[in-house]
């Protein structure tokens, strides 16, 4: 065995290593997911690109494809902004001479066939595939090392070429997102042979929609319209992501009608245009004009197939994914009086005027089909297209797989796919500002897809594009290889997407910035916050929400500080303003809901929160400001112009609106009232009495009491404890508006079992107000010797990912299992069964279980709220079921979908959760096992939330107890309960 130094040389030792580490790689990585093979120093047998003021040289036949060939002029670019060194590019057939990057297509390169021919290099690995590459360094006699890159067709040589220049330290985003270029002076290749087979999914894209007032603006400022000098930014930008596919804007814009160059250029680069759900053949809906008549197929069948006819012949020479179908005008349903005859009459017609056109022989035009909102509807009632067209299934335009193809219909040979959402107007509530899409949902809903094989087609709406960077690279690395993503490993991607845009150094914590805004956005998006959204009575919700985006900001401006200028746009767009941004409208709301609830109550510090509501209201204007003005000199102005503060109903306000704030009129002199921890109400008196939350030995809280004033002037007070185990943080003081003070237990003198006790808090020369509190230390379990969870103020919460056990199924899901998806959801986790394709197992057979012990002092009937995510029915003739039980008891089975109004719908997608409350009966006090038992896969648990009445509930006196047993409302559900759980444990943050 090796000799390793130790102690301090050991360390020294270790720190060297990665010295040479980071100094051997470029320090902007990586070509995400692909060959990564370039150095900063020489490696033997490998291949100098740069080194002492030259480069290699950049050689491409003439004859291969455009976009090849536009691409290796790239390549020269990205050369230059690494290097400072231009590359000599030249257009030549010929075998390359000296040290030269080699690119070709195959069947378009002489140069690459005659090695192929000479067996110099092996393609058969990607011959005849679609979209692979060979990447290989090949010795040649009398020349020397070159560097080939041979695509199996144009984009595989396309991609084969951004690679390299992803692999140099060129980010795809550096111009749509600013990211710099670290200089290099010197670059090699390692020695070998790179592949990068075929994409699991065909086509992968992007849809440009919901683009006004943000996109719209900016375009019109920079291009004057949705021009080709637009789009070819649009096209750079897929093709550096290894995607193929775009639906463009279509909102006020006609992407081939309005700049011939936009779909000649979109072919030529290798962009497969489409058009979106609603616009059937290529046609943009605007390009209907309203001297055509009325858009209905009834009453104006061929002026609507010549208008369709008209833009087959335009766009019949380019690579093309062709929509079928019809849908309203606007993007509206089709009239009630619609029928499926009349619909597969219409995609007949559709498919004649493709013969006509495109092809006699269809199988040899791509064609789909998009089963979006009511038209899912048609199929279900079974309309049916020629099974070479593309079934294209859609989420609930709020990230939630509505179908995806059964066994039979995977066989179909026009396959399926998917149309996924980032961005949605329409109801609940339109979402178009920032990004609020998290990758653990991304990849457990995208996973579904694959799984079930929806992968001919991924396409997902981006809205303005600017703010997803993120979730697009995401989406369309996972289209190129869902295998390669697992729950264990999102992180690590954010991480290495990180590294890629700002470099190894910061990188770990760049992505906890990401995974923790995206997260947060992701719990309750912008556009649906409220002021009363987080509950400012219960668990301290609010404040810790509040505090946890302060911590954030905090975190990304502190970090913002260490990096170099050039990096500081990118940051902006990518991490700090996002995080600012967000942070502020949370603040802003929450500030609006505190202000209400203290004009309730007559504090008179209602009017600070007033005043800071106004402020931080100005501060979301002058962020918005930064961004679109003062950002990269002014580039990205408009892109910020989206509004997202008062709405009032699903679509967007005209202007941001600030939540309404009262100011209140202070009485004459000094007026002292107090507001416990867990009630709205407050007392300045006697009546009503106060009741704090009672304390127990496991939890220990610290709970607070807020001493105000309803005056104008300032007062003493005095507070006391009748116990000696009451702990006070202060005891006196001077109010002018409000003071908080914190009550504890000191457990060292508090008595066993359930003991009371008073604070009373006197103002002098004033009333005193009574706040009782009850403290409990049962005599078992004991706190060190507690097994799992504890019940405490009658209810038990459980962080789905803290099982206490987890049992195994039996024959038929063997291999099943439930998995952690870290970060997944509102509070820690998201537990979830693999594999999805699992078939459902009805009880009493046995499934996959997972065990919650814990200690309840409470007995009879209980409620079991399970915190879901808002997963829909996607398998046909499945339910979304469940099965909960108490110890030995019969498993209830539970659907979750059993209301699936759209109510329930509309809820469960505002809050990103779905709450399923069964009530189960547990007959005595004591240790007592939940069980959370797999009924069908797809079903994603993120919390357990037990309950029982609670009659010592903080509250206004005389006011009716309530006997049902639940929790106190509140958004995110209570706080983890204290809980024990061997051997070992990962508390929530």
């Amino acid at each position: 065995m090796a000799l390793l130094p130790s102690g301090c040389n050991a360390r020294r030792f270790s720190f060297w290593l990665g010295m040479i580490a980071l100094i051997a790689l470029p320090a902007r990585v990586l070509a995400l997911g692909q060959p990564q093979y370039v150095r900063s120093m020489p490696v033997a047998g490998g291949f100098t690109l740069a080194e002492n003021g030259k480069t290699a040289e950049i050689d491409v036949d003439p004859g291969d494809w455009w976009g090849v060939l536009h691409a290796a002029q790239d390549l020269q670019g990205d050369f230059q902004r690494v290097t400072g060194v231009t590359p000599k590019l030249v257009r030549t057939a010929e075998l390359p001479k000296g040290n030269v990057i080699l690119i070709g297509t195959i069947g378009k390169s002489r140069a690459i066939d005659e090695l192929i021919r000479e067996h110099r290099i092996d393609v058969s690995a990607i011959r005849g595939q679609w979209e692979a590459t060979l990447t290989q360094v090949v010795r040649l006699p009398g020349i020397g090392r070159v560097l080939v890159i041979a695509g199996s067709d144009r984009r595989g040589t396309i991609y084969g070429i951004y690679d390299l220049s992803a692999d140099i330290g060129v980010s795809p985003w550096y111009w749509w997102a600013d990211v710099s270029v670290t200089h290099r002076n010197a670059l090699y290749t390692e020695a070998g042979r790179w592949i990068v087979a075929s994409p699991v999914v065909k086509y992968r894209g992007i849809f440009l929609n919901d683009e006004a007032p943000a996109l719209t603006g900016w375009v019109n400022e920079k291009y004057g319209g949705y021009n080709h000098l637009f789009y070819t930014k649009v096209f750079d930008l897929l093709l550096r992501l290894r995607a193929n596919y775009l639906w463009p804007a279509m909102w006020n814009s006609a992407f081939a009608a309005d700049d011939p160059l936009n779909a000649k250029l979109a072919d030529a680069y290798g962009i497969v245009m489409g058009t979106s759900h609603e616009e059937p053949m290529m046609c943009a809906e605007k390009e209907w004009k309203p001297s055509f008549g009325e858009w209905n197929y009834v009453t104006n069948q061929k002026r609507i197939d010549d208008f369709w006819r008209g833009c087959m012949e335009r766009d019949k020479n380019y690579e093309e994914v062709v929509t079928l179908g019809m849908r309203g005008h606007n993007d509206t349903p089709m009239s009630t009086g619609d029928n499926i005859a009349l619909m597969e009459k219409i995609v007949a017609d559709q498919r004649k005027i493709l013969q006509e056109t495109v092809n006699p022989d269809l199988d040899k035009v791509p064609q789909v089909w998009a089963l979006y909102k009511e038209v899912q509807t048609y199929y279900e009632q079974g309309m049916r297209v020629p099974d070479d067209v593309t079934l294209l299934w859609s989420d609930d335009n709020w990230g939630d797989l509505r179908r995806l193809p059964t066994a039979a219909e995977r066989k179909r040979p026009g396959g399926a796919g998917i149309y996924y959402h980032f961005d949605y107007v329409g109801g609940p509530r339109s979402y178009k500002w920032l990004n609020t899409n998290y990758v653990p949902k991304i990849w457990e809903q995208m996973n579904l897809a694959w799984q079930f094989g929806a992968i001919r087609i991924w396409v997902v709406n981006v809205g303005d594009l600017k703010p997803m960077e993120f979730p697009i690279s995401f989406f369309l690395d996972m289209a190129w290889n869902p295998a390669r993503f697992n729950a264990d490993n999102l992180q690590q991607y954010t991480q290495d997407w990180a590294a890629q845009q700002f470099g190894p150094e910061h990188a770990a914590e760049i992505a906890k910035l990401l995974t923790a805004y995206t997260k947060y956005n992701g719990r309750r998006k912008p556009e649906l916050l409220e002021p009363n959204t987080f509950s400012l009575i219960h668990f301290d919700e609010a404040a810790r929400v509040y505090e946890e985006w302060q911590s954030l900001t905090d975190e990304a401006e502190q970090l913002g500080k260490e990096l170099p200028a050039t990096d500081q746009d990118a940051y902006f767009e990518l991490v700090l303003y996002p995080v600012k941004a967000s942070a502020i409208v949370n603040e802003l709301t929450i500030t609006a809901g505190e202000n209400a609830l203290y004009a309730t109550q007559g504090r008179v510090s209602a009017n600070d929160l007033a005043e800071r509501a106004r402020k931080l209201f100005a501060e979301d204007a002058a962020l918005t400001y930064q961004y679109n003005h003062a950002l990269a000199h002014g580039k990205w102005d408009h892109m910020m112009d989206q509004t997202h503060i008062g709405y009032t109903y699903w679509n967007e306000p005209p202007v941001n609106a600030m939540p309404a704030v009262t100011w209140v009129q202070p009485l004459e002199g000094p007026r002292m009232a107090v507001a416990a921890e867990g009630t709205a109400y407050a007392a300045n008196g006697p009546f009503p009495p106060l009741r704090l939350g009672t304390f127990d030995d496991f939890n220990r809280q610290t709970r607070h009491i807020d001493i105000f004033n309803r005056g104008d002037q300032p007062f003493a007070w005095t507070a006391k404890a009748n116990q000696p185990w009451i702990r006070l943080s202060a005891t006196s003081g001077t109010v002018t508006t409000e003071q908080r003070i914190f009550a504890s237990i000191d457990w060292a003198q508090a008595p066993q079992g359930r003991n009371d006790g008073d604070i009373v808090i006197q103002q002098k020369d004033g009333p005193a107000v009574t706040v009782h509190v009850e403290e409990f230390e049962p005599a078992t379990p004991r706190r060190d010797d507690l097994q799992g969870f504890v019940e405490a103020g009658h209810s038990v919460s459980i962080n789905a990912a803290h099982f206490t056990s987890e049992t195994h199924g039996g024959p038929g899901t063997d291999d099943a299992r439930w998995v952690n998806i870290p970060d997944y959801g509102e509070t820690l986790s998201g537990m979830t069964i693999l594999p999805v394709t699992t078939p459902s197992v009805l009880p009493p057979k046995a499934a996959p279980t997972l065990e919650y012990r814990m200690y309840l002092f409470d007995s009879g009937k209980c409620s079991v709220q399970a915190i879901l995510a808002p997963t829909l029915n996607f398998a046909p003739g499945r339910g979304l079921r469940y099965a909960v039980s108490f110890d030995n008891q019969p498993p209830v089975i539970v659907d979750a979908l059993a209301d699936d109004s759209d109510q329930a719908w509309a809820t469960a997608v505002s809050d990103g959760v779905r709450k399923v409350t069964t009530i189960l009966n547990v007959s005595t006090a004591g240790y007592h096992t939940l069980k959370f038992r797999m009924v069908d896969p797809g079903v994603v648990l993120e919390k357990l939330v037990i309950a029982f009445p609670n009659p010592e509930a903080p509250g206004f006196p005389a006011a009716p107890v309530s006997k049902a047993p639940a929790a106190p409302a509140s958004y995110l559900g209570p706080p983890e309960s204290y809980h024990q759980i061997m051997p070992a444990d990962t508390q929530e943050p």
